[in-house]
């Protein structure tokens, strides 16, 4: 099989430096470009490390992201312009990046997920399911502990579970958002999703869904404890998304969820 030719954003980045451990590692693919927001004479596997520019992009096949909003769509331009395919990790998108996302997805393949473990996409879904299964008398909540670094919350993956939950309830995700807690030891349910966020430690990622009638209360939650499951995740979703179309694809395609 011959190789993909891989660019990796953000490369000095906790997620960046992940996934060039985890290219080491898989034969499918060949670190070709590496980029931050400001060249560096620094190598890292003797490639140079550059800004995001055509030229950096001008070789690979695709393009892995875990940076920022702002640099995501530096990346989507040029992609764009290329013909290049684009795997997104990159969390805190507003509605309105979000649509515009869609827009670059009808010129090119963009698989797009706020969390790339296989074992959180399955979480999702069960979210989903379990969110339709019960009645309105059950009100939600979602918790998430990450490390002290990350700076976002809630976090991307905890949105995600938070969208599941509201696509169960055939709920406008937007309008169904609570109100969102830092580090607080009890937080309560409500009509609408209320979030949690505790940021403290080298914790990997810790999510946890709830739902709650008042007479019982239903638990759903997942614990990372190897940051490779994330970049690995990616690596396979970078290996799917090359058989792809044009379009704005998740994990859940990928896994085949109906």
């Amino acid at each position: 099989m011959k190789k993909i030719n891989l660019a990796i954003t953000g490369c000095m980045g906790r997620m960046g430096q992940q996934i060039i451990k985890s290219v080491k590692i898989d034969k499918n693919f060949k670190l070709t470009s590496l980029t931050e927001n400001k060249e560096s004479d620094k190598k890292i596997n003797g490639i140079k490390i550059s800004s995001n520019t055509e030229e950096a992009f001008k070789k690979v096949n695709l393009i892995i992201d875990f940076t920022i909003p702002k640099c995501t769509f530096e990346v989507l331009k040029i992609a764009s312009k290329l013909k290049k395919r684009v795997v997104i990790g990159t969390t805190g998108f507003t509605k309105k990046e979000e649509v515009l996302i869609k827009r670059y997805s009808k010129k090119i393949p963009i698989l797009k997920a706020g969390n790339m473990s296989l074992g959180i996409n399955l979480l999702m879904y069960l979210t989903e399911i379990t969110s339709s299964s019960l009645g309105r008398n059950f009100l939600s909540k979602i918790s998430e502990i990450h490390h002290k670094y990350k700076k976002d919350y809630p976090s991307g993956t905890a949105l995600m579970l938070g969208k599941g939950i509201a696509l169960g309830k055939n709920k406008n995700f937007y309008t169904f958002l609570g109100k969102k807690y830092l580090n607080k030891k009890t937080f309560p349910y409500g009509e609408k999703i209320n979030f949690n966020s505790i940021r403290k430690g080298e914790i990997i990622g810790e999510h946890e869904v709830k739902f709650s009638s008042g007479k019982e209360i239903i638990t759903l939650n997942h614990e990372a404890f190897d940051r490779a499951l994330y970049s690995e995740g990616a690596l396979t979703a970078s290996r799917w998304l090359m058989t792809k179309k044009a379009g704005l694809y998740s994990m859940r395609d990928l896994m085949n969820f109906k």
